[in-house]
């Protein structure tokens, strides 16, 4: 399982430690999976994934002595389980997501109890970051215990949230509703997304601090020069090889685009996670193209290491992921910018402001295949403006989306809540 939400956090901790400050990832669930070097170093996994799906389930575990329930946290038991994870669907999930929203009133509460116990034996720390809302049960359990603040990130957790059979989807946002008073204060990677799960928790306007994710840019520097002009050009995707990331609507248009040779020999490139899960429909597209006599056009590069990547990004004349859900940030557009790659993408969730913040790219209205296959006609038969707008992005992201900015950017929005809470206390 290959999470953005992991790699931002990663590289957060790996720069907050670089700019001299004291910071620790706990990680959750299942062994990580990461394209950049580790920070975890020795730290354990808390709430292993088999202990909290049997929690769930059986109630007698929840009494199980420890030495039993520490069999199933063993890394090889972990590590298979990731690979049945990625076959999870949040409609499987909607049971385990109340229960963890309940935090220490959950089926769970042995696990929290486990890792605030860990947590107490460290150096007090003067904030506690939660990855994302849906770990928001815990809040009041870490500070209480820990005599600390709690701030927590927002990450995409809107579309999980809505794709819950009822009635946890109602449950789960009313316990959150319920519970953000027991966080001290909220962090988003966007103004739309800040605005956006304002208004589904019924936060005050103003009340979520903009921190925007970065990435490391260590290898984008030494991609080839730009591709020459009248080489084929190359159409990308890259995120998980789902429905819900729009892979289905980027084969469409460049069906399109092909069959009426309006791009004369247009390539499609396909990279990023693809589980077990996504087999089937990754196979799918697969027959799609095969089809209309294309499969020798395109090719699937699932899985990559960070070297791979960094190239695959290189390798492309646009990039496009026409996500259909509320996504947050999207670091396939830095990436990809980065790369000297332009990004088309439909104008939803925050792409305009990523895009209009760094420069290297365009929205288009509608969210079909038509419309994505008229807004990449129009920037592919244009190769000077296309050339222009890499190089505008890969600009933009060195100077707004690096590692560097975003760990002072989320070092000010922490700074801002702490002195807002002692101004409080003051008064």
């Amino acid at each position: 399982m290959y999470c953005g939400n992991c790699f931002r956090d990663n590289a957060l901790v790996s720069e907050l430690r670089r700019q001299g400050h004291d910071a620790l990832m706990v990680p959750m669930y299942l062994p990580m999976t990461l394209d950049e070097a580790s920070v975890l170093g020795e730290t354990p996994t808390f709430f292993g994934g088999i202990n909290v799906f049997l929690s769930q389930k059986i109630a007698l575990h929840r009494q199980a002595p420890a030495w039993f329930r520490r069999w199933f946290d063993a890394p090889r038991l972990l590590k298979w389980a990731a690979g049945k994870a990625a076959k999870t669907r949040p409609e499987d999930v909607g049971e385990l997501t109340v229960s963890m929203l309940h935090g220490e009133g959950g089926n769970q509460h042995r696990e929290l109890e486990e890792m605030v116990a860990w947590m107490s034996r460290l150096p007090r720390p003067d904030v506690v970051f939660l990855s994302n809302a849906l770990l928001m049960g815990m809040g009041r359990k870490i500070r209480l215990a820990l005599g600390t603040r709690v701030i927590c990130f927002l990450q995409s957790e809107e579309s999980f949230l809505d794709s819950l059979p009822e009635p946890y989807r109602s449950e789960a946002w009313r316990l959150m509703a319920e519970r953000v008073g027991e966080v001290d204060g909220w962090i988003a990677p966007t103004r739309y997304f800040a605005e956006r799960m304002s208004a589904r928790l019924g936060l005050a306007p103003g009340l979520v601090r903009v921190a925007a994710s970065g990435i490391l840019l260590d290898g984008y520097s030494n991609l080839p020069t730009p591709r020459a002009v009248g080489t084929p050009p190359v159409l990308g995707f890259f995120a998980r090889m789902c429905p819900e990331k729009g892979l289905d609507t980027v084969v469409s248009a460049f069906i399109t685009l092909s069959r009426d040779g309006r791009i004369p020999g247009l390539r499609l490139k396909v990279g990023g996670g693809c589980g077990s899960g996504d087999i089937a429909f990754v196979t799918a597209q697969k027959e799609r193209l095969r089809v209309a006599g294309l499969e020798e056009s395109v090719s699937f590069h699932p899985n990559v290491s960070r070297e791979e990547k960094v190239a695959f990004f290189g390798s492309l004349d646009v990039l496009s992921v026409p996500a259909r859900f509320s996504e947050a940030f999207g670091l396939y557009l830095v990436e990809a910018m980065a790369a000297g790659t332009p990004v088309v993408q439909p104008n939803v969730c925050g792409f305009a402001e990523i895009i209009s913040s760094a420069g290297g790219g365009f929205v288009f209205e509608g969210m079909t295949a038509e419309a994505l296959a008229a807004a990449l006609e129009e920037v592919l038969l244009n190769p000077v403006r296309l050339r222009a707008l890499g190089e505008t992005g890969r600009e933009g992201v060195r100077v707004r989306y690096t590692d560097s900015v975003m760990a002072i950017e989320v070092l000010a929005a922490t700074e801002s809540i702490l002195s807002k809470i002692g101004r409080l206390h003051a008064e």
